[in-house]
């Protein structure tokens, strides 16, 4: 009885041991992410404006083939060199510095430029209560893109709240504190667990470090570059189609790019995984090859839930992906991993060579 007691004691004490070192490391990584966070917090306008650059291109494009459907339909494709046109702007626009309002009509004459493409020019000057144009002043928004107006950016994305750019610089600062702070709670990770490891599987940090590393941050450029462009142009293309002015909002915008960024670069982190788990013996590559079919199963699942469109060819871009890194998992577990030996069998069986 009196053993068996002991037995108890001795569970129970290293149990407490276990969440004292789990409450260890979960204190670390908290100051880690918030030292992290002050850091980000001071940049997040710039961070933000980085996040920002994949949806603004979509809206210009799409504001670029709003204009270019509606030159061809008011028989602007119609105009020659030399003929002369009222033109009246759609929207507000800047010309030289000037605002011109919407609805605004002027005396235009189609020209043709050095480089040969057709170009509109005032026939003579414009004047109203705040601006003069003199005659002969080229007129941009006819044939290109041309200049909103200030207080007009078409490209800008929407806040509704009074406190709302605080909040969402806030939110910037907050989830790019944790992908930069991933290296260093990779490594809690792993020192939580280090105590259940021998001695010679603990010289794995390094390279697990490394390699969590570098498919974190190769996920979240996937993510950035392929990933959300194509889910963009398929949920903004359905919006344009239907007729709808969009107005995004930037805190929905936020969610949506950082959930498929770091979720990216969180199952990016499957090689890193198998490496860890092939080194020390838990897992074989015959393990993972018999398996392939639940772990496909299993990516589609994970794939549709971070997919935020739901067609098919959204779900293959995250998808495939996916399947290739575990297929590569188990090229990696092929390659390095190894049956596990306690320390006493390392030692013996370097001796014996």
């Amino acid at each position: 009885m009196i053993d068996e007691r002991e037995d108890e004691e001795g569970l129970q004490m290293s149990f407490l041991d276990h969440l004292d070192e789990l409450r260890k490391r979960l204190v670390q990584s908290v100051i880690a992410i918030a030292v992290a966070f002050f850091v980000c917090f001071y940049f997040s306008d710039k961070i933000y404006n980085f996040l920002a650059i994949p949806i603004k291109e979509q809206i210009r494009k799409a504001n670029l083939r709003r204009e270019v459907m509606g030159e061809s339909k008011s028989g602007l494709d119609q105009l020659k060199e030399g003929d002369e046109f009222d033109y009246t702007f759609p929207r507000d626009m800047s010309i030289g510095g000037m605002r011109i309002p919407a609805g605004t009509t002027i005396l235009a004459k189609a020209v043709r430029t050095p480089d040969n493409r057709l170009s509109a020019r005032t026939v003579r000057p414009w004047v109203n209560n705040r601006a003069f144009m003199p005659g002969d002043t080229e007129l941009p928004s006819v044939f290109g893109e041309g200049q909103f107006a200030p207080g007009f950016d078409e490209d800008k994305l929407v806040i509704r709240q009074v406190g709302g750019a605080f909040t969402l610089y806030m939110q910037v600062a907050l989830y790019t504190a944790v992908a930069f702070a991933i290296p260093f709670l990779l490594y809690q990770i792993w020192a939580f667990i280090a105590p259940g490891l021998y001695r010679h599987e603990k010289k794995y940090i390094l390279p697990m470090l490394v390699m969590g590393t570098f498919f974190f941050i190769t996920g979240a450029t996937f993510a950035y570059k392929v990933a959300f462009p194509f889910a963009r142009e398929y949920l903004l293309g359905l919006q344009e189609e239907g007729g709808f002015l969009t107005l995004i909002d930037a805190g929905d915008y936020l969610d949506l790019i950082l959930l498929i960024m770091l979720g990216l670069g969180i199952v990016f982190q499957i090689p890193t995984v198998s490496y860890l788990l092939g080194r020390i013996g838990l897992v074989t590559p015959g393990m993972l090859w018999r398996a392939w079919r639940y772990a496909v199963v299993a990516i589609i699942i994970i794939a549709a839930i971070i997919t935020p469109t739901a067609d098919a060819l959204n779900l293959a871009i995250f998808a495939v992906p996916m399947m290739g890194l575990y297929f590569l998992s188990i090229l990696i577990v092929w390659l390095f991993g190894k049956p596990r030996r306690s320390d006493e069998e390392v030692a013996a069986l370097a001796h014996s060579k």
